[in-house]
């Protein structure tokens, strides 16, 4: 059994979960799934970034402390991925002493191997607080950044601990040439060969205007006690993670899933920081892009916003995280639209999936009282092995679009199928023997289905597989797909397994 530890990015708290928090925790939550269904000892880790000027600029405006707002906001995060059906197994928060303790062991790692990797500096910049990073020339237009447009650049000057970055620029160079693999999709990849060949500066460790963060293990020389940088607060939380009580988390991960805009820190600033501390890397870093509403990015500081909780009781979760990773994808940047929402539902599962689980489950037991006819193999056998041949291919790549079109290419071979061998006829003209091969084939063309959208759709697949007699665990049922075994099971048809909507959505 294979260990499969896999992470999301932690989600800033200052503010509600909106669709582009979502979009992430669905996808690698789907990764998360199919690598359970396939028999791997899957660890999967979220959490909160608690830390950091931004936090602590929303609290004051409340009228709340930083620990107030970060407990009622993790509260609201929790409550979310719950009702999306998310399958983490472990909610970090950076305000846990676990998690600070690792955080200064960390630092100390690399004072103790690379003691010349932290040095001292005066620095005068632009910070972005929605960012919480400084900005180049070229991460500023019109003097705003470029992805918080809405807020103000702070000049700083301060000194601060640096983390002596451009040392590790020949070994990221390296990273990348020999482990094209360990930044994915190669358009982010080619980004950061493109960011190494500028040539990389120096990056600010630890910050002194602020306190609502975790110390920085050790004062600069004038004995100023300082807080360390957000960025080296936050992206230690994978490696943290492992030292709770009760976790799996097995270091190093085999997948970090974040979203394009914070590339630069997973695949520069976050191996150059495990290299000089001698701790393994990560093995894969996958970016996905942002979804769009409007032609503009969901983010609380550009005022793009859509109601999440809307969205979910629009079609009910399950079609919410199928609609987001098929229309999406999970490479390429995307559009949502409630049009295009109500179109998918309906055609791919009301009138696809959910129309083919209710004729074929409801003529079996007409047909055959219920209880499904013995296996004979036939043309949608043929389709159903090809299928999950070019799903698992997918899958595999984290082409989860690819994946979800594989199967619901099924959906649409087996309602050809149907139409092909009409088995109304074929019990009509009394051809028993026929009627047996298209009502097993189709009760086998639906465990396979109902296996494969597992992990894009787990409540409806639950739903479907109790409908198709199957006591066993959906998650781990992936011979299921391969060899499907519905023989002499009882079946029963579905009552709204996609309901129609009763009248149109506004």
């Amino acid at each position: 059994m294979a260990k499969f530890f896999i992470t999301t990015a932690i989600d800033y708290a200052n503010g509600d979960p909106h669709m582009g928090h979502a979009f992430e925790k669905l996808g690698a939550d789907c990764i998360a799934r199919y690598r359970r269904l396939r028999g791997d000892d899957v660890w999967f880790l979220i959490g909160m970034d608690e830390h950091g000027q931004k936090v602590a600029q929303t609290a004051a405006e409340r009228g709340l402390t930083p620990q107030a707002l970060t407990d009622e906001v993790a509260e609201a995060f929790q409550r979310t991925w719950a009702q999306l059906g998310i399958s983490n197994d472990q909610f970090i928060r950076t305000t846990a002493e676990f998690h600070k303790d690792g955080v200064r062991d960390l630092i100390e790692r690399i004072f103790a191997r690379n003691p010349d990797d932290f040095y001292e500096k005066a620095y005068r910049g632009l910070y972005c607080v929605g960012c919480e990073s400084f900005k180049t020339e070229a991460e500023i237009v019109d003097g705003k950044c470029v992805l918080h447009p809405t807020r103000t650049l702070e000049m700083v000057e301060e000194r601060n601990w640096f983390f002596r970055l451009s040392r590790y620029q020949k070994f990221l160079e390296e990273l990348l040439e020999k482990n094209p693999d360990f930044a994915r999709p190669e358009i982010r990849r080619n980004e950061i060969l493109g960011l190494l060949r500028q040539g990389l500066e120096d990056v600010s460790a630890s910050r002194s205007r602020f306190s609502w963060g975790v110390p920085f293990p050790r004062p600069t020389s004038d004995g100023e006690a300082q807080t360390t940088y957000v960025w080296f607060d936050a992206l230690p939380n994978y490696w943290t993670a492992q030292r709770f009580p009760g976790s799996g988390a097995h270091w190093p991960a085999q997948l970090h899933v974040v979203g394009k805009d914070i590339t630069r820190f997973h695949c520069v600033i976050w191996p150059a920081m495990l290299a000089a501390a001698g701790e393994p890397l990560p093995e894969s870093v996958w970016a996905h892009g942002f979804i769009y509403y409007g032609g503009d990015r969901f983010s609380k500081s550009s005022g793009v916003r859509l109601d999440l909780q809307e969205a979910i009781a629009r079609h009910g979760p399950d079609a919410l995280r199928y609609f987001l990773l098929r229309d999406i994808g999970f490479a390429n940047d995307g559009n949502f639209t409630w049009e295009r929402f109500d179109e998918r539902y309906l055609s791919d599962l009301a009138d696809g999936l959910g129309n083919l689980a209710s004729r074929s489950l409801a003529m079996i037991e007409k047909y055959r009282a219920g209880i499904v006819p013995a296996e004979t193999t036939t043309s949608l056998d043929e389709a159903g092995r090809a299928t999950v041949a070019a799903y698992a291919a997918a899958m595999n790549a984290l082409d989860l679009r690819g994946a979800a079109e594989a199967a619901w290419g099924l959906v649409t071979s087996a309602n050809q199928y149907i139409v092909h061998t009409a088995p109304w006829a074929l019990a009509k003209q009394g051809k028993d023997t026929e009627l047996d091969q298209a009502l097993g084939a189709l009760a086998r063309c639906l465990n396979r289905l109902a296996v494969l959208a597992s992990p894009f759709m787990p409540g409806k697949a639950e739903e479907l597989w109790r409908h198709l007699g199957q006591d066993a665990p959906l998650s781990g049922a992936w011979r299921q797909a391969e060899q499907p075994e519905a023989a002499g099971r009882n079946v029963k048809k579905p009552e709204g397994l996609f309901p129609k909507p009763s009248v149109a959505n506004p």
